[in-house]
């Protein structure tokens, strides 16, 4: 994964998602946004994507995919990449390089371990 050096490229990268069905992960990890634990993971949510954009001046971005039903945010994002299968793979990590968030987006579902 790269560093997020420009927002509008990121937001270029979600550009072929708008207007057709993905399947979206998005996951917090423990201590992301508490210092009590708590975290967020949702696996192959199923959306339309009706306007995507990355935004934020760094070094944290945030991402916000309007839904066909309401809005998907992931913010202090830092990382990013478009991998073989074309999925976009947007990252946080902290001071220690550890995720904080992922929000990740493709055409097929992701696998289920």
């Amino acid at each position: 994964m790269q560093l997020i050096g420009s927002a509008d490229e990121v937001t270029r990268a979600l550009t072929p998602f708008v207007g057709g069905t993905v399947y979206l992960h998005l996951e917090t990890t423990v201590g992301a946004y508490t210092e009590n634990g708590f975290g967020v993971f949702i696996r192959n949510a199923k959306v339309q994507i009706d306007s995507a954009a990355l935004k934020g001046d760094g070094p944290l971005y945030r991402a916000g995919l309007h839904t066909s039903d309401g809005w998907v945010y992931a913010e202090g994002l830092t990382h990013w990449e478009v991998d073989s299968k074309g999925r976009l793979l947007l990252e946080g990590h902290d001071a220690e390089g550890r995720m904080t968030v992922a929000c990740l987006v493709g055409r097929e579902p992701w696998p289920v371990y």
